[in-house]
């Protein structure tokens, strides 16, 4: 049984290596492809700090960034905080569950007015926004579906979820021959019904979605079922 990654780059390469870290097979689909869009910064002077809510807006911010890299920066969570530090960004707050919540907390923390460096394909948080990358899909060959049988793949986003449920539905493949492990209930409810198994992680991030896998893979070598 293999473990399924579905993410984009650059985050696709982490959870490949993580995979192989704690001696799981990993196979390798990504569904989207992302690139950068042209974006205008705005005046400095109009938010209090950036918000990441993705490595990818750290990552495929560009040169326009440059103009604001001395602005406190926000992150949704630590893989998002690590990409914002590798960037030579100051992170003042890391969040430990979602977007709303990390945004939350920084109002209460005196950050009111935050600049959300985002994808095309977003959760919206109140806050201003510059649309800075987008994620397309990228083409999936229908025997790359059918190989899904019988593995497990891991769901970053409700985004991927939808996606795969689609080309499951395309392809004429059964959804009970596929486990999931999702990063989120959100997440997982994407998926909708019908799945082999869905397991949502711990904590919304790479290392706990490693951890159900694994506890996956170990109960399927058992017999033991993880719906």
């Amino acid at each position: 049984m293999a473990v399924v990654v579905v993410r984009p780059e650059p985050g696709h390469a982490a959870t490949i290596a993580a995979l192989h870290a704690a001696g799981l097979d990993a196979m390798s689909l990504p569904l989207f492809a992302a690139h950068a869009v042209e974006w205008m910064p705005p005046e400095p002077e109009t938010f209090d700090a950036l918000l990441f809510t993705s490595a990818q807006g750290v990552r495929l911010a560009g040169s326009a960034l440059d103009p604001l890299r001395h602005k406190p920066a926000i992150a949704v969570g630590p893989a998002t905080a690590a990409a914002a530090r590798e960037a030579g960004l100051s992170v003042v707050l890391t969040g430990t569950q979602d977007a709303a919540s990390v945004v939350a907390q920084a109002r209460l923390e005196g950050y009111a007015r935050l600049l959300h460096l985002a994808g095309r394909d977003r959760v919206e948080t109140g806050a201003m926004t510059r649309i800075v990358y987008a994620a397309d899909p990228a083409g999936i060959a229908p025997d790359a579906i059918a190989a899904l049988a019988g593995q497990i793949v891991l769901l970053h986003s409700a985004r991927a979820a939808a996606r795969l449920a689609e080309l499951v539905e395309q392809a004429g493949l059964s959804r009970a021959a596929i486990a999931l492990v999702a990063i989120s209930a959100k997440t997982a409810a994407a998926a909708g019904p019908g799945w082999q198994a869905v397991v949502i992680a711990t904590a919304p991030r790479d290392d706990a979605m490693v951890a159900a896998a694994r506890a996956l893979t170990a109960a399927a070598a058992t017999g033991i079922s993880g719906a």
